[in-house]
């Protein structure tokens, strides 16, 4: 028995990086998975891969309409909705916090923070009426700990951490539970946006601030994730789980 069987999840940005990696590992472990990522054709490798119990749908996590069609998607194939993971993410590039444009701090504002409230509008009332559900935020060990030069992001997923103990406060008498993750750097991506400059000296002093010595990985995160939703955390609610290498200590 897998620990989500008979479950649905919908993972927001599985088309690569961490997102990727959590729809795999759900899928390992018995769940129906929707992967959604702005980029379609990447999550259909994802979930090609994945196989039969796996679809991609194509959606912008900043628009109302795209959340709205990717919950739709998911009820009319599987007709459930048990696991809810907000990955989508967006960053500025490392630089002082006056040369952020308009257009990339509200484009964080969209991805990163609004995405979380047309998604709970969406997925909280089918988690009702099926009796519960679990709500998993990305959201950033610089949440907890800025890093210098991403003052927008990191206020972004100071309010994704905000947001889920809220959710977890006012969600629970619906037997809903939210919970966040706190992931370090990745070697993925978006990894050269969080560097002033990216090269090798750079990386290397970004890893040396981790004490465990390493970036995480995509399986990293997808393990923390797979016990968030897991039935083994039922009791799991509100909380920011640290998955960084004791960089918070």
């Amino acid at each position: 028995m897998g620990r989500l069987n008979g479950k649905v999840a919908i993972i927001t940005g599985a088309g690569s990086g961490f997102g990727a990696g959590i729809a795999k590992r759900f899928a390992e472990e018995g769940a129906k998975v929707v992967l959604a990522d702005i980029n379609l054709k990447r999550a259909n490798g994802i979930a090609g891969a994945i196989g039969d119990t796996a679809i991609a749908v194509q959606a912008d996590v900043s628009r109302k309409e795209d959340i709205d069609g990717l919950v739709a998607s998911a009820m009319d194939r599987f007709g459930r909705i048990d696991i809810m993971v907000n990955n989508a993410g967006f960053t500025h590039r490392n630089m002082p916090l006056t040369e952020v444009s308009e257009d990339n701090f509200d484009l964080i504002f969209a991805v990163n923070m609004k995405a979380l409230y047309f998604s709970a509008l969406a997925v909280v009332p089918i988690m009702e009426g099926q009796g519960g559900g679990s709500i998993i935020n990305t959201a950033s060990t610089t949440a907890l700990r800025p890093r210098e030069g991403l003052a927008w992001y990191n206020a972004s997923k100071g309010w994704v951490l905000s947001a889920t103990k809220s959710m977890a406060l006012e969600l629970a008498a619906k037997n809903i539970r939210a919970n966040c993750l706190c992931p370090v750097e990745g070697d993925t991506e978006m990894l050269k946006l969080f560097l002033e400059e990216d090269t090798p000296e750079r990386r290397t002093a970004l890893k040396e601030s981790i004490p465990l010595g390493r970036f995480s990985t995509p399986l990293d995160i997808a393990n923390a994730a797979l016990w968030l939703a897991s039935d083994e955390a039922s009791f799991v609610t509100g909380t920011a789980l640290e998955v960084d290498g004791g960089y918070s200590v």
